[in-house]
Formats: structure tokens, sequence, C-alpha cells
């Protein structure tokens, strides 16, 4: 029993309940309305949210780790598909860069020295690995290790 602070009458205080988990009618339990709901915000999600999130998906079962967590001076192994590729010296040195992409974010990948490399080209899917770096205000890994990776199966 508490008092009412103004009138000084006593009141009965109740203790909260928990409310019960939804069900939903069909035997779909309260665990299937996460995928109803995620099945209902790709109606409404443009076609760029539906990308990133299919992207994202893919990178992660390649085994890679999302750009958007990715921290500098540390080792990662990233997934993703490249979005463009063009020759850009630095320093006098021929440099090969090009922007991967994996939903969560983009990273620039650096070859020093090279004007070209078989199969690096647009729209391929890459897995590379090596130390993430912050140049001219953006992610970036040289010369790293890669790996392409074969389209995923529709």
């Amino acid at each position: 029993m508490s008092r009412d602070p103004v009138s000084g009458v006593a009141i009965a205080v109740r203790p909260r309940t928990r409310p019960t988990p939804t069900t939903y009618p069909g035997g779909m339990g309260s665990e299937e309305r996460p995928r109803w709901r995620q099945a209902l915000s790709r109606l409404v999600a443009s076609q760029n949210e539906v990308h990133a999130e299919h992207e994202q998906e893919l990178a992660t079962r390649a085994g890679g780790t999302p750009i958007a967590v990715l921290t500098p001076r540390r080792q990662a192994t990233v997934c993703g598909t490249l979005r463009s590729v063009t020759l850009r010296p630095r320093a006098g040195v021929p440099a090969l860069e090009a922007e991967l992409y994996d939903g969560s974010g983009s990273l620039y990948v650096v070859w020093l020295g090279r004007r070209h490399i078989a199969g690096i080209e647009p729209g391929r899917r890459l897995r590379i690995h090596g130390m993430v770096t912050e140049a001219e205000g953006h992610r970036a890994v040289f010369n790293p290790r890669y790996e392409l990776v074969p389209k995923p199966h529709a």
C-alpha cells in the first residue's frame, strides 16, 4: 500500500506483469514473427536497401568482416563486389585502384606497380586479406592477398 501525495488516501498498487507473447492463428508461434516482419520490411524497402542486405549476407557467408566495423592498422579479411577499377598513378608509380563494396560500406583496394590484373574488373566478387589503413579519409588496403570468388547461384 502507498499513499497519494496530494490527498493522503491509501492506494493499492498492483505489481507490474509482463504481457503474454503474441501468438498467431494457424499454429505460428511468436518465434515466426521476426521472419514475417523481415518479409514485410523487404516489401517496403528500397531496391538499394535490399541489394545492400543481400551483399552483406554474401560477404558474411564467404567469411568476410563487414567494412563498416573495420579498424585501421588491423589485419582483416573482406569479401565484396568490385564497383569500379581505375588506373591511378601514385607518386609516379602506376597503381591499380578498385572500390570494394560489401553492403555495409566500401573500401579502396590498391595494387602498387600494377597496370592490370587479370580478373580484376567491375562486378567481380573478391575476397581480400591485408592491413586496413586510412588514406585520404577513406579506408584502404594496399597490395592485399586476394582471391576471385565465383558468383553465387541464383
